[in-house]
C-alpha cells in the first residue's frame, strides 16, 4: 500500500462465505482454536452478535457474543496478526456492545487465559475490570481471569 493510502474498515455481520478466514484468525490466535463446525454452529444460534471485521475487503478479525438474560457474553475475538495494533479489536468489541445494548443487555462477561497478558491489556483499554479467576478453566488446566463491564 503506497504512502497515503488509507485502508477501508468496514464492520459487518459473519456469513458463512466468511468461515474459511475466520478459521484462519482463529487458528493463528489460539492454541485451542474452536473448530469450522463450532463457528458455523455459533453463526446458527449468535447470527446477530457474530461479527466480522474487513480492511479493503478482507476478513481481518471477528468477535462472537451471545445474550444470555440481560447480560452479554464475549465468546471469542481476535484480529489476524497482521493487522494488529489498529484499533479493529476496539472497533469489533465497540460494534458488538452496540448489538448487545440494542437487546437490552446491561453486563457483559469474558474469560481470558492468564498467561494472556496482550488481551488483558487489550480488556482493560476497552473498558473491563478484573472480577475473578476460573480455576482450571481450559482444557488443558490453565486458569482464566474473568472480567466484567457495565454499559
Amino acid at each position: 500500500m503506497g504512502p497515503g493510502a488509507v485502508e477501508v474498515l468496514m464492520i459487518r455481520k459473519f456469513r458463512p462465505a466468511d468461515l474459511q478466514r475466520v478459521y484462519d484468525i482463529e487458528a493463528k490466535s489460539f492454541k485451542d482454536p474452536y473448530h469450522p463446525i463450532f463457528l458455523i454452529n455459533l453463526y446458527e444460534l449468535y447470527g446477530d452478535t457474530f461479527l466480522v471485521a474487513e480492511v479493503d475487503g478482507r476478513v481481518v478479525g471477528y468477535v462472537i457474543a451471545r445474550k444470555v438474560n440481560s447480560k452479554g457474553h464475549i465468546i471469542a475475538i481476535a484480529v489476524d496478526p497482521e493487522y494488529r495494533c489498529r484499533g479493529i479489536g476496539r472497533a469489533l468489541m465497540l460494534a458488538v456492545e452496540e448489538e448487545l445494548k440494542k437487546k437490552g443487555v446491561i453486563e457483559l462477561w469474558l474469560e481470558v487465559r492468564v498467561s494472556n497478558r496482550r488481551a488483558m491489556r487489550f480488556y482493560r483499554r476497552v473498558g473491563y475490570v478484573e472480577k475473578g479467576i476460573l480455576k482450571g478453566y481450559y482444557g488443558d488446566g490453565e486458569d482464566a481471569v474473568l472480567f466484567k463491564k457495565y454499559l
